[in-house]
């Protein structure tokens, strides 16, 4: 297993998550209009770029996969933890699925039955990290996506959804920069896949990679011209088919993806996840990485966070440091409430033109 392939997975997602964000929510045209086309740049606050929950959600499967890297239970109980304390960090993007099950979760719900009935794109964003851990151990990739999906999600097509980025993800990692095998990784799908819906669009996937559609056309076929939605199977789609269409170019996959508007942040980060587990952390654009405003959870944190896992998951385990990586959490609510406050600034500039 390449030890690169952590670290850019976990930087992949928090570029593409603070990209989109400005975004999020927006349909092509409106932010087009206020943001401009390609080559994209952080326009958060004052070009600095920050993650949102799809970030942190990457950040937390990281930390519980190293507090129990060998039963998809304890994972789970270790996850449920820090969703628990997430939730009390006052975060300030959350998905309505996972606060009702995180509320479950403080009301005394076990892991495996604090999910509620959303077939929305929650665990498909926390799927990447674990195709990298278990890229060798298909089975156990298996176990751990559904232990993480059903944690807020238990609906089929939520868990099959992250189920076929987690098999992508861990594609990318195996094969690396020589190049991605898209007839393999559709038979991976085809194997592994049986939701019908997501048979179904994963099918409509491959015959657009069959005649070389772009990600612009794929999405309008899908019927997401205008943006695509946080609904599983929107996303899941388009992000692999971007994935597949440019795996060997980070930017331009990120590009394409973002520039479809919708759930942007969503989209970009599991993009960005894919490819960077893909291609490496060299791969991302310093311009684009360079910017990133993250505290307590920077860039070198996440850095040395992707260290530990490839330590753990890529090395001798008699090498592995134990446990998670430490994390400065009294910083997390200063954190949230100033991101808060941008957010909602960008919430009041939308009421004002360009429309």
């Amino acid at each position: 297993m390449r030890a690169d392939a952590f670290e850019g997975a976990l930087l992949g997602t928090v570029v593409g998550d603070a990209l989109g964000l400005p975004r999020e929510g927006l349909s092509h045209r409106r932010a087009l209009r206020m943001f401009g086309p390609a080559p994209l740049h952080h326009r958060f606050l004052l070009g600095r770029g920050v993650g949102s929950d799809d970030t942190e959600h990457a950040c937390m499967v990281g930390q519980a996969l190293l507090a129990a890297p060998e039963a998809p239970e304890r994972f789970a109980r270790s996850l449920a933890w820090r969703l628990r304390g997430w939730l009390l960090g006052l975060p300030a993007g959350v998905g309505w699925a996972t606060l009702r099950a995180t509320v479950k979760l403080w009301f005394g719900f076990p892991p495996h039955l604090s999910g509620v009935v959303s077939a929305g794109n929650g665990p498909a964003m926390r799927a990447p990290l674990i195709g990298v851990c278990f890229a060798e151990q298909p089975e156990r990739l298996a176990a751990f996506v559904r232990a993480s999906s059903r944690l807020t999600h238990r609906d089929a097509r939520a868990e099959q959804g992250a189920l076929a980025v987690a098999l992508a993800a861990a594609h990318g990692a195996r094969r690396g920069p020589a190049g991605v095998d898209a007839e393999e990784v559709m038979r991976e799908w085809a194997t592994h896949v049986d939701e019908p819906l997501l048979r179904e669009a994963l099918a409509r996937l491959r015959a657009a990679w069959e005649r070389g559609a772009s990600v612009a056309a794929f999405a309008e076929e899908l019927g997401l011209g205008d943006g695509v939605s946080g609904y599983v199977l929107h996303t899941v789609p388009v992000v692999l088919y971007a994935w597949l269409r440019h795996a060997t170019d980070f930017r331009r996959a990120v590009e394409e993806t973002i520039l479809l508007g919708g759930d942007s942040d969503t989209t970009g980060a599991i993009v960005g996840a894919l490819m960077g587990a893909t291609l490496g952390p060299g791969a991302i654009p310093s311009e684009w990485l360079a910017p990133i405003a993250e505290w307590p959870r920077s860039v070198a944190w996440m850095r040395r966070l992707g260290e530990r896992l490839a330590a753990r998951f890529a090395g001798p385990a008699t090498d592995a440091p134990s446990g998670a990586l430490p994390l400065f959490w009294p910083a997390l609510v200063p954190r949230n409430l100033l991101v808060l406050v941008v957010v909602l600034g960008h919430g009041f500039r939308r009421l004002l033109p360009p429309y």
